[in-house]
């Protein structure tokens, strides 16, 4: 089996998506199944990542060869909005752009269930929930980088913290405004700033954050951020499935997060902590070791099941059944 696994605005497109699709090479590669990153209509299966128009031109080419389409629905419109400058704009006309461009596929893959059901409101084709999983070996050795990373950041465990994007809909004034209510304890946002890209609301909530608040730009070593931290606070409004909170789960790390439909597979008290208002009384309890060992240990069994090699059977099984 040969796969056309293309990933349109690669030079520029990171975070989540990119990530994703570095997961899903990874799967390919661990089950044997030749691919190449360019489309190309003589492989068994074409399987896009993002719409842009050179992936509608493919897949309109790919049906009238009857080469089957798998597209991954990163985006929808709904998690579009709140993200960088001009994006609430984009959000409403990208609706039914992403309606014709999804209804090409023989199959979706939705990284969620809750993924799945925004979707289905938006075409008929066949879907299939594949978590994007977490990769378990990119956080090898990360406890060794503990002492580092807090030293460089001057963080005073236990240490609040958040990876990704700094971006709105993740909870941006969330995660500052608790910071401000909550001085004793220090938070810190590992993941990339770039504030030319972002809104005036965006800049003026980094800039005006508290001494206790720090974001720390792009971390060369990943690792270094889930070392650092003790308590994972994920307060986002909207999220597909979120790789982040899955490696921090797969850390052994507790988790904060809203009480979203995304977040239905975990269990407050359990894996994690939820909040649908403010998050100060679930990073309280979170400040007892005893507490974080016992939510950090059920987090890290739950990760379990989103391990790449699970995904890559279901990635295959699905290529198998098109084929």
């Amino acid at each position: 089996m040969r796969t056309s696994h293309y990933f349109e605005f690669e030079d520029v497109v990171t975070g989540g998506v990119r990530e994703s699709v570095k997961h899903q090479r990874k799967m390919l590669e661990e089950r044997g199944i030749e691919y190449t990153v360019e489309p190309d209509l003589d492989a068994d299966v074409l399987h896009l990542n993002l719409m842009g128009p050179r992936s509608i031109y493919y897949a309109k080419r790919a049906k009238r060869r009857d080469v089957p389409v798998v597209i991954h629905t990163h985006v929808t419109a709904e998690d579009f909005g709140d993200s960088f400058r001009f994006t609430n704009l984009l959000a409403k006309p990208l609706r039914p752009y992403l309606e014709t461009a999804y209804s090409l596929g023989d199959a979706l893959v939705c990284p969620s269930e809750y993924n799945r059901e925004l979707i289905e409101t938006y075409s008929d084709a066949k879907t299939t929930v594949i978590s994007n999983g977490v990769d378990r070996e990119k956080l090898e050795g990360f406890e060794t980088l503990t002492e580092e990373y807090r030293k460089r950041y001057d963080l005073t465990p236990p240490v609040v913290f958040l990876v990704g994007h700094v971006i709105k809909r993740k909870g941006l004034r969330e995660f500052v405004e608790t910071a401000r209510r909550m001085p004793e304890l220090d938070f810190v946002w590992f993941g990339p700033l770039d504030l030319s890209l972002k809104g005036r609301e965006t800049t003026k909530l980094i800039e005006e954050s508290p001494d206790n608040c720090t974001f720390t730009g792009f971390v060369d070593d990943i690792r270094g951020a889930y070392a650092a931290g003790d308590i994972f606070f994920f307060p986002t409004h909207e999220e597909n499935e979120g790789i982040a909170l899955l490696e921090a789960m797969s850390t052994g790390t507790p988790v904060v997060v809203r009480d979203i439909d995304t977040f239905a597979w975990l269990e407050d008290g359990h894996d994690c902590l939820k909040s649908d208002g403010t998050f100060d009384e679930q990073l309280a309890r979170l400040t007892d070791e005893t507490v974080r060992e016992r939510l950090g240990e059920n987090a890290l069994q739950t990760s379990e099941q989103f391990s790449l090699s699970n995904t890559a059977d279901q990635l295959h099984s699905l290529y198998t059944g098109l084929t």
